[in-house]
């Protein structure tokens, strides 16, 4: 690689608190002729007057180059060329309103933010190389009528970009990290990369299991439902048609899409290296603030919403109807990766869904802190001043897990210094 060619440059959408950045910029740590460098960044939670997220982000980051607008109003030609294009964005309903006319975009739902990513791409002088996209597992599925309708409009759309895709769910604790919090990781690699050079000449299942970005990140073998379909309508055909009626989405947790093709195969993790557990990231006993035990008055309350019920309820209209749910674990156990932390973690009234431990102490909600450490964020990333250990908390339930980001973009950068140009 040529010395002026040192830098990847990186732009990062729906930032939150920067679980994308710290994950990727661990690279400059290592020995490299490549640098990461973050040139523009965004968050923006429309629901709040206070950009809580936003003041995080510019605090550990700075304000240089950082975005709170509404990305939606924020013009493509005010976003800096770069190489990489990150972000973790909303799952919501794609669903295609229309083509737009004498052109080749489209006009998705009013407010859904992946068309957004799509404006950004579409309009760009000079596309991003590579894409770097996060999401909840249920993409694969939505909507519910249209099983995979959602997934299918992000790739023939991202297709008709020019870029080839591969995905794959990924559980952190699989891969022996701290939580048990699963998620979709998609690349993409534009016409013209070696990558997307590399994917065209691999064969499919060798590049999901062996020759591939995320299968180098993390490794997989194989489990079952090997599956290859062409998606070759456009994009508005395929949001009103797609897998219509269908009780299952024909997309499985690994696969690419490159020229119309696609190949899905479900894989399984493979991982015997060193695993963490819930126990690792608590803090001592001392350093814990006594808000968050739980008293024995208030521990009733934990039992019956933990436990098992079978039980009669009424709405408020008086409609009376059999409620049911099953026993979950009380307190979590210490001895495996936690539950998925979910965004009302914090705060103290009682909840099925919380976190509660039992130390030689008491019984206890998590801390900020060990939440963090549950995504691999820094100690204290989220503290600041005004922002409330429950807000701390719905930052980590929005979050992801550092850890995931960082082995995959040590391999995107690696195979990416290692092409002729970037």
């Amino acid at each position: 690689m040529t010395a002026e060619k040192t830098k990847i440059r990186v732009a990062e959408l729906f930032a939150g608190v920067g679980g994308f950045r710290l994950g990727l910029e661990k690279f400059n740590q290592k020995a490299s002729d490549l640098k990461v460098e973050v040139v523009w960044s965004n968050q923006r939670e429309p629901s709040t007057k206070r950009q809580h997220a936003s003041e995080v982000y510019e605090a550990r980051f700075g304000k240089k180059n950082h975005s709170n607008e509404d990305i939606a109003k924020v013009p493509v030609s005010q976003i800096p060329e770069h190489d990489l294009l990150v972000g973790g964005f909303p799952c919501q309903d794609y669903s295609v309103a229309t083509t737009l006319k004498n052109s080749k975009g489209l006009q998705g739902k009013k407010g859904v933010l992946w068309w957004e990513i799509y404006r950004i791409l579409n309009e760009s002088k000079t596309k991003p190389k590579y894409l770097f996209l996060e999401n909840v597992d249920r993409l694969l599925k939505s909507p519910s009528k249209q099983r995979g309708r959602d997934f299918a409009i992000m790739l023939k759309s991202l297709s008709d970009l020019g870029y080839a895709v591969e995905w794959r769910v990924i559980n952190a604790a699989d891969y022996g990290m701290p939580q048990r919090r699963r998620r979709i990781f998609i690349l993409a690699y534009l016409k013209g990369t070696e990558l997307y050079d590399n994917l065209k000449a691999s064969d499919a299942e060798d590049w999901i299991f062996n020759d591939g970005i995320l299968a180098k990140s993390f490794p997989v073998t194989f489990e079952k439902d090997d599956y290859k379909f062409q998606l070759k309508d456009d994009v508005k055909t395929i949001s009103d048609t797609f897998n219509l009626g269908g009780k299952l989405s024909p997309f499985n947790n690994s696969g690419l899409y490159i020229n119309d093709e696609v190949y899905t195969v479900k894989t399984k993790a493979q991982f015997d290296g060193k695993r963490k557990i819930l126990k690792d990231v608590l803090v001592s006993d001392n350093e814990v603030p006594e808000e968050f035990y739980i008293s024995d008055e208030e521990l009733d309350k934990w039992n019956y919403l933990k436990g098992a019920k079978k039980e009669i309820r009424e709405t408020k209209d008086g409609y009376k109807y059999n409620y049911a749910e099953g026993a979950m674990i009380f307190p979590d156990a210490l001895d495996n990766a936690s539950r998925t932390i979910i965004t009302g973690e914090g705060g103290k009234s009682a909840s099925r869904f919380k976190h509660v431990i039992k130390t030689k102490k008491g019984y206890r909600r998590l801390t900020p802190i060990e939440l963090e450490r549950l995504n691999m964020f820094p100690d204290n990333h989220t503290q600041l001043e005004g922002v409330t250990d429950t807000k701390r908390a719905f930052f980590m339930g929005n979050a992801l897990v550092v850890g995931v980001v960082e082995r995959i973009g040590v391999t995107l950068f690696h195979a990416i210094s290692e092409e002729k140009s970037v």
